[in-house]
């Protein structure tokens, strides 16, 4: 029986086949169909469909995310409370360069690419886990709280601690984390290379899931 590391890599292993197969498709049926030119609206940030040639799928991760339930519950402990939602996503890379992502999902027991974009995402995010992950980002997760439109790179300390957080940019706007930050004068976040502990964005992230839940009553 496999353990869920285990598990988890021989998900992450055919999510990747996935993405790989459904991107080379992807740049084909582009190139084909626009040639020497960029659709209004493309997903990539590239500058011509031709560019698409040079790209290929780096790494992926999965999206966790956290039970509104949770969140709106008094409970301090974010990171126990984050639970895998069945989605990877994978960073596509054009000479080292971040330019999206795909996000790769299993629909009748196949794993098929189901959408691209995120170009802001991805470099903000690739940014953020190179400078926390180890060799393997074994030490970070990804967590998407869709109910704030706010994500976060949890980065487990190597010694036992809780873990900590980067807010990533939708959750720096969402939460309002930067201007706060400039009002307290707290150079903290700063001095762990953008790091926060969970307490520090609890209350935000509460009350904006309480606001966003309440518009769709």
């Amino acid at each position: 029986m496999q353990t869920p590391l285990q598990l988890q890599q021989t998900e992450g292993s055919d999510a990747s086949a996935a993405a790989t197969r459904g991107f080379a498709e992807f740049v084909q049926n582009q190139i084909q169909a626009h040639a020497g030119t960029l659709p209004e609206g493309f997903p990539l940030d590239v500058t011509d469909v031709q560019d698409l040639k040079d790209a290929r799928i780096a790494y992926g991760f999965p999206v966790y995310t956290v039970d509104p339930k949770d969140i709106l519950t008094p409970r301090s402990d974010f990171s126990s409370m984050a639970r895998p939602t069945g989605v990877w996503r994978f960073l596509i890379s054009r000479d080292s360069r971040p330019i999206g992502l795909a996000t790769v999902e299993k629909i009748n027991g196949t794993w098929q690419t189901t959408s691209y974009g995120g170009a802001g995402l991805s470099k903000d995010l690739d940014a953020l886990m190179q400078f926390h992950g180890n060799a393997n980002r074994s030490n970070l997760r990804f967590i998407r709280i869709f109910q704030a439109r706010s994500d976060f790179l949890e980065v487990a300390s190597g010694n036992g601690t809780a873990p900590r957080f980067a807010p990533l940019q939708s959750a720096r706007e969402a939460l309002l984390l930067q201007q706060r930050a400039s009002k307290t004068g707290s150079a903290a976040a700063d001095a762990a290379g953008g790091l926060v502990d969970a307490s520090q964005f609890a209350e935000s992230l509460r009350a904006s899931v309480q606001a966003n839940l309440a518009n769709f009553r």
